[in-house]
C-alpha cells in the first residue's frame, strides 16, 4: 500500500513491514484462517518465536505454568492476540534498540491488549483494537529514528502529546499521528485502525472521534482506554461523550472497560506472585 507521497518528501522513512509480518498479514487475512499454518510461519523465524514465547510467559498475560510453543501459546491465548504480540516484535525490530523507546513499546504491548479484549466484550473489531493500540504511539519512534537527538528533545520538552505534536510540526513539518497512520497503512492494517492511530491525539484531547471514517468505536475505544490508563476522575464524562459517537451504550463500556482493566492487572498481580 502507498505512502502519502507528502511524507515521502519529507525525507522520514516509513519502515517495510518484515517478510514473516507480510505473509501472516496475507493468513490473518483469510476468514477461514489455518491456524496450524500461522503457528509454523511464526515459528520459522526462530528469534521472532522466542520473542513471542517471552512475551507469553511474561507477567502481562498471567498464565498459569509456562508456555512451550507457538501452538500451545494460540490454545491459551487466541490467535489474535498471538499475532498481536508477533506485530509489536516485528514493530520493536523495525527501529534500533535505544533506552527513549521502551517506555513507548511497553505502552504500546498494554495498550492493544487492552483495547482489544475491550473490543472482544463490545463484540467489536477485537483485531483492528489491537492493532490501534499497538501502533498509536509509533510514529514517535519514526521521528526518533530520522533524528534521536533533536527529537529526544522534543519528547523530554513536551508536557503530552498536544504539546509534542506543536512542536514535531513545528521541527518536521509532520506530526507522530500522522506518521504513525501512513505506517499503519504501509503494513496493511485496516482502515479504522489506521483513522484511530491519525485522530488519536485530538480525540483523547477533547474527547470528539473523526468525522466520516469506518468503524469509530476503535476511536471511542482509544479514547477509553486512554482514561483507564491515565485520568481516571474523568473516565465517566469521556465515555458519556464518545459512546453516543460510536453508537455506542456508555453503561456497557464503561462496565467493560472496568472489567479490562482489572482483569489485566489480576493477571499482572498472579504473574508476580
Amino acid at each position: 500500500m502507498s505512502v502519502n507521497p507528502e511524507l515521502r518528501s519529507l525525507e522520514i522513512d516509513i519502515p517495510a513491514q518484515p517478510q514473516s509480518l507480510v505473509q501472516l498479514s496475507l493468513l490473518l487475512a483469510d476468514d477461514d484462517i489455518n491456524l496450524q499454518a500461522a503457528a509454523a510461519l511464526i515459528e520459522t523465524d526462530m528469534a521472532l518465536a522466542a520473542a513471542v514465547m517471552k512475551a507469553v510467559n511474561s507477567s502481562l498475560y498471567g498464565l498459569k505454568g509456562r508456555v512451550q510453543s507457538v501452538h500451545q501459546a494460540i490454545s491459551y491465548l487466541g490467535m489474535r492476540e498471538v499475532a498481536a504480540i508477533t506485530f509489536e516484535m516485528g514493530l520493536r525490530a523495525a527501529f534500533p534498540p535505544a533506552a527513549e523507546l521502551e517506555p513507548l513499546w511497553a505502552r504500546a504491548g498494554r495498550r492493544g491488549l487492552l483495547m482489544g479484549r475491550l473490543a472482544a466484550r463490545l463484540s467489536l473489531d477485537a483485531w483492528g483494537a489491537h492493532s490501534a493500540g499497538l501502533f498509536e504511539e509509533c510514529g514517535k519512534a519514526v521521528l526518533f529514528r530520522h533524528a534521536s537527538d533533536h527529537y529526544s528533545a522534543m519528547l523530554r520538552a513536551a508536557r503530552d502529546d498536544g504539546e509534542l505534536v506543536l512542536l514535531e510540526h513545528a521541527g518536521f513539518g509532520v506530526s507522530h499521528d500522522a506518521l504513525g497512520a501512513a505506517l499503519c497503512e504501509s503494513w496493511g492494517l485496516g482502515a479504522a485502525a489506521v483513522a484511530s492511530v491519525r485522530h488519536h491525539v485530538q480525540a483523547q484531547a477533547t474527547w470528539r472521534l473523526p468525522e466520516q471514517t469506518p468503524k469509530r468505536a476503535i476511536s471511542a475505544l482509544s479514547v477509553i482506554v486512554n482514561g483507564l490508563e491515565g485520568d481516571l476522575d474523568t473516565l465517566d464524562e469521556a465515555a458519556m461523550a464518545v459512546a453516543p459517537q460510536a453508537e455506542l451504550d456508555a453503561t456497557l463500556l464503561l462496565r467493560a472497560a472496568r472489567q479490562t482493566r482489572e482483569e489485566l492487572d489480576n493477571a499482572i498481580a498472579n504473574g508476580r506472585d
